[in-house]
């Protein structure tokens, strides 16, 4: 592969992931969810519905320590958006459960996510869309082991 082509790929790619992060962030940081950022948003998407999730599986989800994850819940349970149940059958066992705001903001970010893969799939061809497949797999991968490489 060219040099030219190469350079384009990467400038492609660099500013998409700028973009995206960006228009996420204004698009599910409305005037309802103006407390929360868009990291917040996540961890709401990784508790999801239901009855909920113990810290480690959101961890896990999300690709953190619970350790990290403990500030942001912190301040998810006291704005409202999320709560703390002891489990019934093991009192060592905290689950973490989405509130009536958090289930709100849950589907408001889903609704988002439903949009643009839309946007995505009324616009391809079924042929395009599992190239489009195979080249994030391929980019996932890549950051997947990139990440797996730092934490060695």
């Amino acid at each position: 592969m060219d040099l030219e082509l190469r350079q384009k790929i990467n400038t492609t790619l660099v500013k998409f992931f700028n973009e995206i992060m960006d228009l996420e962030e204004k698009a599910i940081i409305t005037d309802e969810f103006q407390d929360i950022s868009n990291n917040d948003m996540h961890i709401i998407e990784a508790i999801g519905l239901g009855e909920g999730n113990r810290m480690s599986v959101i961890a896990k989800k999300l690709n953190i320590t619970v350790g990290s994850l403990t500030t942001s819940m912190n301040a998810l349970v006291h704005k409202g958006y999320a709560a703390r149940q002891r489990s019934e059958k093991d009192r060592r066992v905290v689950n973490i459960y989405l509130l009536e705001k958090g289930i709100a903001a849950y589907k408001h970010h889903e609704d988002y996510h439903r949009r643009m893969t839309d946007a995505l799939v009324e616009r391809m061809t079924r042929e395009e869309l599992e190239t489009w497949v195979k080249s994030f797999e391929a980019l996932h991968e890549f950051f997947y082991s990139e990440a797996k490489h730092k934490r060695k």
